[in-house]
């Protein structure tokens, strides 16, 4: 290698560096992209529908945002935070009946074989014998998340700078584009403009068919925990329509909630909300999502719980939060740029090198 391309090389790795280290400025960055798509939804539906500019529709969406926070705050809010309290308070009951009741089938097993419970193994007895500081621990634990969340939520001047961004960039998403769009080397400009267009057109689908579909499992919950009789209905089904935003993770931590209250009642019920809660999930996966999905990037499950972890590694709660907006844009990318612009190129280039190879050696 010369000292030019030595130079590009330092020169890449500390751009990529600069990058790294403002990784917590370039994902609230994103974040407001997203949010501002999200806006875009409406604007351009009003803007179709009711031929009106988008200064106009913009100022009708916020608004109406605004009176539905201000309704759900007065109606939702209260209920869903006294009765979400009420569900942290019994998950350490709950704990403690269920290891009392795996005790007591434990024991029924050691009789039936041994005649006694006198052979039980030490370290399952001592087990059982601190099922109370399980369940305190427990508590401590949903304490310190909750702790967490409230120190998360305390910086204010991020959220809002957030949404001030996403409102900015859904009043005029056409300068900031073209700006996006000049960054890039002449030659690759109207290419660049194709891939982002598709990259808001995934976003928009994604968001539409994940509006949907926590919705659907809200609603699915609220009936289903109704029936069963499993209270409170509205905190578990306003849970598992917010938790299933983040796949794989979120849903599983929404039934832990149900379940624990379930089982103070009866093992039986608890029993039931696990088969239900799998019927909704079932529900969701194999008919809701592809039938409100079909124009949506396609995300492998797989990929998906990967990305959770590593965004959620690397980047925080708020990658957690954003893994799948930024599974989606990166599989665009990867779709138009990487294997389009450069794989295929490749791959023609290498064809036709062949081809020519070939007719000299006829020739």
């Amino acid at each position: 290698m010369g000292f030019g391309q030595w130079l590009g090389l330092l020169a890449l790795l500390a751009v990529l560096l600069l990058l790294w280290s403002l990784k917590d400025v370039l994902l609230m960055l994103f974040s407001a992209v997203v949010l501002s798509l999200a806006l875009n939804l409406p604007v351009r539906a009003l803007q179709r529908h009711c031929n009106w500019g988008r200064p106009w529709a913009l100022l009708a969406v916020l608004l109406g945002l605004t009176v539905v926070v201000l309704v759900s705050s007065v109606v939702l809010v209260p209920p869903f935070v006294k009765e979400f309290r009420e569900l942290v308070e019994s998950l350490p009951r709950a704990v403690n009946t269920l290891l009392d009741l795996i005790d007591a089938s434990y024991q029924a097993v050691i009789f039936n074989l041994y005649g006694s419970d006198a052979d039980m193994p030490d370290s399952l007895a001592e087990l059982f014998r601190t099922r109370t500081d399980v369940g305190t621990a427990l508590q401590r634990g949903l304490q310190g998340l909750l702790g967490l969340a409230g120190n998360l939520g305390g910086g204010l001047l991020r959220v809002v700078l957030v949404l001030v961004l996403a409102v900015m960039l859904a009043a005029q998403p056409e300068p900031y584009q073209a700006l996006a769009i000049r960054l890039a080397p002449s030659f690759y400009r109207r290419r660049l403009r194709v891939v982002l267009s598709h990259c808001d057109s995934a976003l928009g689908n994604w968001m539409v068919g994940l509006l949907i579909s926590s919705f659907c499992v809200a609603g699915m919950a609220g009936i289903g925990l109704a029936v069963l009789g499993v209270k409170p209905v509205v905190a578990n089904a306003l849970l598992a329509g917010l938790l299933n935003v983040i796949p794989n993770i979120g849903p599983t931590i929404s039934t832990i909630f149900p379940v624990s209250v379930a089982l103070l009642d009866s093992p039986w019920r608890a029993l039931a909300v696990v088969v239900l809660y799998l019927g909704i999930q079932n529900v969701e996966s194999y008919m809701i999502t592809p039938f409100v999905m079909h124009k949506q990037v396609k995300l492998l499950p797989g990929l998906a719980l990967l990305s959770q972890f590593v965004f959620a590694v690397l980047l925080g709660p708020l990658g957690l939060l954003m893994a799948l907006p930024l599974v989606v844009v990166l599989q665009v990318v990867v779709r138009e740029v990487l294997i389009q612009d450069v794989m295929d190129r490749w791959r023609r280039r290498g064809a036709a090198g062949a081809a020519t190879a070939k007719e000299g050696q006829e020739g």
